[in-house]
């Protein structure tokens, strides 16, 4: 449940607290971002040729989806990490394959519950299903910082479910 402000509006949700998991890999890295989420439709356009009108119709066409990034700070899972190599490795046999879960968290709803626990009612929901990872981007390595190893993952995925 989302909180209500002193004028009886309820808040934007913020976008700061999520979970990522995929299923078939445990442990699955705490990711600081995660970008790219879409889905679009070919618009096809099509007129016949004894048609009154001059202007085509317009019918749906292919449902296409853009890739997806996670950027982490770098993590020892390695499960997580297997499932990457599996993906980009030159050797490879058939691309394994998992569905990934995107959660928004809202932890403003008042309870005690911790984030994880949260989890079991999460405001929004994106399924991704049969993901597999097409780009890995290890960390920049720079002596003279002091920041965070930041890995990107970037994911490809053939349907997406917004459950709720």
């Amino acid at each position: 449940m989302a909180t209500l402000n002193s004028s009886g509006l309820y808040y934007p949700l913020t976008k700061m607290n999520f979970l990522v998991t995929v299923d078939g890999v445990s442990g699955v890295a705490a990711f600081n971002e995660v970008t790219g989420i879409d889905a679009s439709v070919d618009v096809i356009e099509f007129r016949q040729g004894n048609a009154n009108s001059l202007a085509p119709v317009k019918i749906q066409g292919l449902v296409k989806h853009g890739n997806i990034t996670l950027k982490m700070g770098y993590t020892r899972n390695q499960d997580f990490k297997i499932w990457i190599q599996n993906c980009v490795n030159e050797r490879r046999g058939e691309t394994p394959r998992h569905n990934v879960t995107i959660e928004l968290i809202d932890i403003n709803d008042g309870s005690p519950q911790t984030i994880v626990e949260s989890t079991l009612d999460a405001t929004l929901t994106w399924i991704l299903k049969d993901a597999w990872v097409t780009k890995y981007t290890g960390p920049d390595l720079n002596s003279s910082t002091s920041e965070v190893a930041i890995e990107s993952v970037e994911i490809a995925y053939e349907e997406l479910t917004i459950p709720n």
